[in-house]
């Protein structure tokens, strides 16, 4: 994982503070504190670009409903082709909750 090169105390403690929220409000409080609107904007893209992916939505779908560049669009393929599981961990868990 490229993480790993991150690993540690202070990547524990924000995953611990993120863990710890309770609910969407409080997200919101905690990542308009945390980060610039562009950074948030950012996360919220490659996570749509990723739910769209799996949809099996072409590569002009997704840039035109997210605005993603094809190199966003790109690299989020190649992460979860290739990646550490991370986006088909949470939309599993995403998608089950819906059904």
């Amino acid at each position: 994982m490229q993480i790993d090169k991150l690993r540690g105390k202070q990547l524990d403690q924000l995953f611990d503070a993120i863990l710890s929220l309770k609910n969407r409000e409080e997200c919101y409080r905690f990542f308009d504190d945390i980060a610039t609107m562009s950074e948030v904007q950012s996360l919220s893209q490659r996570f749509q670009v990723a739910k769209m992916l799996s949809e099996g939505r072409t590569y002009n779908e997704i840039e035109k409903e997210t605005k993603a560049s094809t190199a966003t669009i790109s690299r989020v393929r190649r992460c979860i082709d290739y990646g550490s599981g991370g986006y088909g961990l949470v939309l599993e868990r995403l998608h089950n909750d819906e059904v």
